[in-house]
Protein backbone atom coordinates (compact mmCIF):
# COMPACT_ATOMS: atom_id res chain seq x y z
CA UNK A 1 0.00 0.00 0.00
CA UNK A 2 1.39 3.45 -1.08
CA UNK A 3 0.44 7.02 -0.97
CA UNK A 4 0.34 6.83 -4.69
CA UNK A 5 -2.53 4.56 -4.31
CA UNK A 6 -4.41 6.95 -1.93
CA UNK A 7 -7.52 8.73 -3.38
CA UNK A 8 -8.89 11.95 -2.63
CA UNK A 9 -12.21 11.21 -2.08
CA UNK A 10 -10.85 9.12 0.80
CA UNK A 11 -10.69 12.10 3.34
CA UNK A 12 -11.46 15.91 3.85
CA UNK A 13 -9.62 18.07 1.77
CA UNK A 14 -8.16 19.62 4.91
CA UNK A 15 -5.88 16.33 5.43
CA UNK A 16 -4.08 17.13 1.77
CA UNK A 17 -1.82 19.49 3.76
CA UNK A 18 -0.42 16.37 5.32
CA UNK A 19 -0.60 13.66 2.80
CA UNK A 20 0.87 16.02 -0.41
CA UNK A 21 4.36 15.74 2.34
CA UNK A 22 4.36 12.07 1.42
CA UNK A 23 6.53 10.66 -0.95
CA UNK A 24 3.96 9.11 -3.58
CA UNK A 25 6.76 5.74 -4.02
CA UNK A 26 6.61 5.57 0.04
CA UNK A 27 4.73 2.66 1.78
CA UNK A 28 2.81 2.73 4.80
CA UNK A 29 5.24 0.90 6.28
CA UNK A 30 8.12 2.80 5.08
CA UNK A 31 6.44 5.97 6.02
CA UNK A 32 5.96 5.20 10.10
CA UNK A 33 9.68 3.48 9.90
CA UNK A 34 11.01 6.53 8.08
CA UNK A 35 9.23 9.39 10.20
CA UNK A 36 10.21 7.35 13.17
CA UNK A 37 14.01 7.72 12.41
CA UNK A 38 13.22 11.24 11.44
CA UNK A 39 11.37 12.83 14.19
CA UNK A 40 13.36 11.15 16.47
CA UNK A 41 16.99 12.31 14.94
CA UNK A 42 15.51 15.74 14.71
CA UNK A 43 13.64 16.46 18.44
CA UNK A 44 16.93 15.12 19.80
CA UNK A 45 19.20 17.34 17.78
CA UNK A 46 16.63 20.86 18.76
CA UNK A 47 18.91 22.76 20.66
CA UNK A 48 17.82 22.74 24.84
CA UNK A 49 16.97 26.40 24.58
CA UNK A 50 14.74 25.79 22.11
CA UNK A 51 12.56 23.31 23.63
CA UNK A 52 10.02 25.47 25.28
CA UNK A 53 10.28 28.68 23.14
CA UNK A 54 6.95 30.08 22.06
CA UNK A 55 7.15 31.78 18.43
CA UNK A 56 4.84 33.89 19.56
CA UNK A 57 2.18 34.00 22.54
CA UNK A 58 -0.48 31.21 22.36
CA UNK A 59 1.85 29.19 20.28
CA UNK A 60 2.90 25.35 21.73
CA UNK A 61 6.53 25.02 22.31
CA UNK A 62 8.45 22.18 20.75
CA UNK A 63 7.60 19.90 23.29
CA UNK A 64 4.22 20.52 23.16
CA UNK A 65 4.49 19.92 19.26
CA UNK A 66 6.20 16.76 19.79
CA UNK A 67 3.11 15.86 22.75
CA UNK A 68 0.61 16.50 20.12
CA UNK A 69 2.45 14.64 17.71
CA UNK A 70 2.26 11.74 19.94
CA UNK A 71 -1.64 12.62 20.77
CA UNK A 72 -2.43 12.82 17.10
CA UNK A 73 -1.07 9.68 16.55
CA UNK A 74 -2.97 7.79 19.06
CA UNK A 75 -6.48 9.38 18.00
CA UNK A 76 -5.89 9.25 13.95
CA UNK A 77 -4.14 5.06 14.81
CA UNK A 78 -7.21 4.42 16.61
CA UNK A 79 -9.61 5.96 13.56
CA UNK A 80 -7.26 3.45 11.28
CA UNK A 81 -8.12 0.46 13.57
CA UNK A 82 -11.89 1.18 13.68
CA UNK A 83 -12.17 1.76 9.90
CA UNK A 84 -10.45 -1.13 9.08
CA UNK A 85 -11.93 -3.48 11.25
CA UNK A 86 -15.07 -2.07 9.40
CA UNK A 87 -16.55 -0.47 12.02
CA UNK A 88 -18.87 1.76 10.65
CA UNK A 89 -20.08 4.11 14.06
CA UNK A 90 -18.83 7.33 13.42
CA UNK A 91 -15.90 8.69 14.80
CA UNK A 92 -15.74 12.04 16.67
CA UNK A 93 -13.16 14.77 15.70
CA UNK A 94 -11.16 16.49 19.14
CA UNK A 95 -10.12 19.87 19.91
CA UNK A 96 -6.19 19.89 19.70
CA UNK A 97 -5.67 22.92 21.73
CA UNK A 98 -7.66 21.13 24.68
CA UNK A 99 -4.60 18.58 24.57
CA UNK A 100 -2.04 20.83 24.98
CA UNK A 101 -2.01 22.02 29.00
CA UNK A 102 -3.08 18.42 30.65
CA UNK A 103 -0.88 16.99 28.61
CA UNK A 104 2.32 18.71 31.06
CA UNK A 105 4.60 18.35 28.28
CA UNK A 106 6.25 21.39 29.61
CA UNK A 107 7.18 19.49 32.40
CA UNK A 108 8.30 16.04 30.93
CA UNK A 109 12.14 15.99 29.68
CA UNK A 110 13.07 15.19 25.90
CA UNK A 111 13.99 11.64 26.67
CA UNK A 112 10.35 11.00 28.75
CA UNK A 113 8.49 12.53 25.38
CA UNK A 114 10.89 10.47 23.10
CA UNK A 115 10.24 7.18 24.76
CA UNK A 116 6.75 8.12 24.51
CA UNK A 117 6.93 8.79 21.04
CA UNK A 118 8.85 5.36 20.39
CA UNK A 119 6.39 3.07 22.08
CA UNK A 120 3.32 4.97 20.23
CA UNK A 121 5.06 4.14 16.88
CA UNK A 122 6.07 0.87 17.35
CA UNK A 123 2.27 0.20 18.47
CA UNK A 124 1.32 1.75 15.07
CA UNK A 125 4.07 0.04 13.15
CA UNK A 126 2.34 -3.29 14.09
CA UNK A 127 -1.41 -2.09 14.02
CA UNK A 128 -0.04 -1.25 9.93
CA UNK A 129 1.72 -4.38 9.33
CA UNK A 130 -1.31 -6.51 11.01
CA UNK A 131 -3.99 -5.30 8.35
CA UNK A 132 -4.18 -6.60 4.51
CA UNK A 133 -4.67 -4.02 1.91
CA UNK A 134 -8.95 -4.54 1.66
CA UNK A 135 -8.43 -3.29 5.59
CA UNK A 136 -6.69 -0.52 4.84
CA UNK A 137 -9.42 0.81 1.80
CA UNK A 138 -12.61 0.59 4.17
CA UNK A 139 -14.00 3.80 4.35
CA UNK A 140 -15.74 5.40 7.68
CA UNK A 141 -16.72 8.78 8.92
CA UNK A 142 -14.37 10.31 10.95
CA UNK A 143 -14.99 13.92 12.67
CA UNK A 144 -17.77 14.13 10.20
CA UNK A 145 -16.39 13.32 7.25
CA UNK A 146 -15.44 10.43 4.99
CA UNK A 147 -11.76 8.98 6.01
CA UNK A 148 -10.12 5.41 4.75
CA UNK A 149 -8.01 3.80 7.27
CA UNK A 150 -5.22 4.26 5.15
CA UNK A 151 -5.91 7.84 4.59
CA UNK A 152 -6.09 8.13 8.66
CA UNK A 153 -2.64 6.04 9.13
CA UNK A 154 -0.78 8.15 5.87
CA UNK A 155 -2.23 11.11 7.94
CA UNK A 156 -0.41 10.79 11.19
CA UNK A 157 3.42 10.42 8.86
CA UNK A 158 2.70 13.38 6.79
CA UNK A 159 1.21 15.41 9.93
CA UNK A 160 4.18 14.99 11.59
CA UNK A 161 6.18 16.24 8.83
CA UNK A 162 4.43 19.32 8.88
CA UNK A 163 4.97 20.16 12.32
CA UNK A 164 8.88 19.45 11.77
CA UNK A 165 8.81 22.30 8.69
CA UNK A 166 7.15 24.79 11.01
CA UNK A 167 9.76 24.36 13.98
CA UNK A 168 12.01 24.53 11.07
CA UNK A 169 10.78 27.75 10.06
CA UNK A 170 9.54 29.58 13.08
CA UNK A 171 11.92 28.31 16.12
CA UNK A 172 15.01 27.49 14.98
Amino acid sequence: MHIKDLNSKEYDPYYSRYIRKLEASMSLTQSFENGFLNVIDFFQKLPKEKLGYRYAKGKWNCKEILQHLIDTERIFMYRCFRIARNDKTELAGFNQNEYVEPSGASKKNMEQLLAEFQAVRQSSISLVNSFINTDLQNVGIANGAAMSARAAAFTVTGHEIWHMDIIKERYL
